[in-house]
């Protein structure tokens, strides 16, 4: 067993307590101090601290004082003590590597794209010491901390200007209350979309200042909607690529160039949210996936996507587009609010080098995305070999992260029948390495398009302890 694992365990007994006599269960509820006073207790604060053990402790007794008022029966002191020091363990040691055999390439829950090595060792360089992130080194003066990374964005997709935030979210938000607070901002009713977290589009507009305008329904949206509902109070035009789902069917989109005719005509800009940050056509993406550089020639005023998907970089919001309104933008209050620290600006540069250098082919979530079916076939062969009744099956992998919906990725997967798929899967995800797999109809599923090769062995040795506890 691992000191991480011993130094947070605690043997309960099973047995919960019977409520008090007086009808009032939250009696039998523990008190914090004769729990911190514990011998598990006392132990564990002088590995986690004693202020995160009280702190955990807090936070688990106040959950069964919640259930003993609902009716609940009080667990025993060494299951309480459990669950305290299991939650002070995870807290203390944070964020893990884990291991993704899930076969979702940009997982929102594991982080989405994994750096390349060059990035993270720029983060880190960046991160250890003093940089130069807002000083001009030829004239000593205030710099701009983001100016070299939009240089390369200019440089990679044909802009006239960029500007980084922190997120995509953030950076329509911006463009939202930069461009249109007080204003109408209208949008088609197909892409009011939900980016996740219970997020919702109208949400963001309502908090940006911003008026919602809905035009056509939520399958068919026409040109003549959206001339319509112009008129002296539209600030903005809003275009939303359903990058997390489709619509098929009787539908009809106006497309980017007709959108792009209209705002012309009526003197508004049009924004762009592409969402995945796919910077240019690449063979192995479909073409329902807008890139970057396509939205511009397209007639989009300003553009707005993510750093940490298709792109394959650190989490980021990337605005490309007009100048001037680039620079309004910028000018906005809101601006510095949702910069980015010199962790991501490193990384990102390094993203960025990459691209501009022709070396996009080396960046792990397209290294991911390309990987061969029949490469993926055969390592699963050779890792179904190692376990009794396991087999290997083509499965599809998919992008995930709000990217690619609908889309595919022929991959392989190794089955693995299990008596307790659930229990078993736990264990992996509490395991070292922590391994995410699937579960289906009473199998383990590990899918290897994204698994590196290099990490075969661990995924095995992980598994085989997993199995050994079952």
């Amino acid at each position: 067993m691992s000191a991480r694992a011993r130094a947070a365990t605690v043997k309960p007994k099973p047995e919960a307590s019977p409520p008090a006599e007086d009808g009032d269960a939250r009696r039998q509820v523990p008190s914090l101090d004769a729990l911190l006073r514990s011998a598990p207790a006392t132990k564990a604060a002088v590995k986690f601290g004693r202020p995160l053990v009280k702190h955990a402790l807090q936070v688990i007794l106040a959950g069964v004082r919640t259930d003993a008022a609902e009716g609940t029966g009080v667990p025993e002191e060494g299951i309480v003590l459990a669950r305290a020091l299991g939650l002070a363990a995870r807290n203390y040691y944070g964020i893990s590597e884990v291991m993704n055999a899930s076969g979702v390439l940009l997982h929102t829950g594991l982080g989405r794209a994994p750096l390349p090595e060059r990035a993270a060792r720029a983060a880190a360089q960046a991160a250890k010491g003093y940089a130069d992130l807002e000083v001009d080194r030829e004239t000593g003066g205030r710099g701009r901390r983001t100016a070299r990374a939009e240089a390369l964005l200019e440089a990679v997709t044909g802009a006239p200007a960029a500007l980084v935030v922190n997120n995509n979210a953030a950076a329509l938000l911006l463009a939202l209350a930069a461009l249109a607070t007080r204003k109408e901002v209208v949008v088609s009713r197909g892409e009011l979309i939900e980016i996740g977290g219970e997020f919702r589009l109208p949400e963001i507009m309502a908090a940006s200042g911003a008026k919602l305008v809905e035009v056509g329904t939520t399958n068919r949206t026409t040109r003549n909607d959206y001339k319509r509902a112009l008129g002296s109070k539209t600030g903005l035009i809003l275009k939303v690529h359903p990058s997390n789902y489709r619509v098929v069917g009787f539908t009809h989109a106006v497309s980017l160039e007709e959108l792009a005719v209209v705002a012309r005509e009526a003197r508004i800009p049009l924004l762009y949210d592409i969402g995945s940050g796919l910077l240019d056509r690449y063979p192995e993406v479909p073409v329902e996936e807008p890139a970057v550089t396509e939205a511009l020639a397209g007639g989009a005023d300003v553009v707005s996507f993510s750093g940490d998907k298709l792109m394959g970089g650190p989490q980021a919001g990337l605005l490309v587009g007009r100048a001037d309104l680039i620079e309004r933008l910028r000018r906005h209050p809101l601006a510095r609010a949702l910069r980015v620290d010199k962790m991501t600006v490193a990384a990102l540069e390094a993203v960025l080098r990459m691209y501009a250098t022709g070396r996009r082919d080396e960046l792990p979530v397209w290294e991911y995305l390309t990987a061969s079916q029949s490469v993926l076939l055969g390592r699963a062969k050779g890792l179904a070999c190692v376990f009794k009744g396991a087999t290997v099956r083509e499965s599809d992998a998919v992008a995930g992260g709000g990217s690619l919906p609908g889309f595919g990725i022929p991959s392989a997967v190794l089955v693995l029948p299990v008596r307790s798929p659930d229990r078993v899967a736990a264990r992996l995800r509490l395991g070292q390495p922590p391994v995410f797999c699937r579960v289906d109809d009473g199998t383990l599923l590990f899918d290897l398009r994204t698994v590196p090769p290099e990490y075969d062995d661990d995924l095995v040795r992980a598994i085989r302890y997993a199995l050994e506890q079952d």
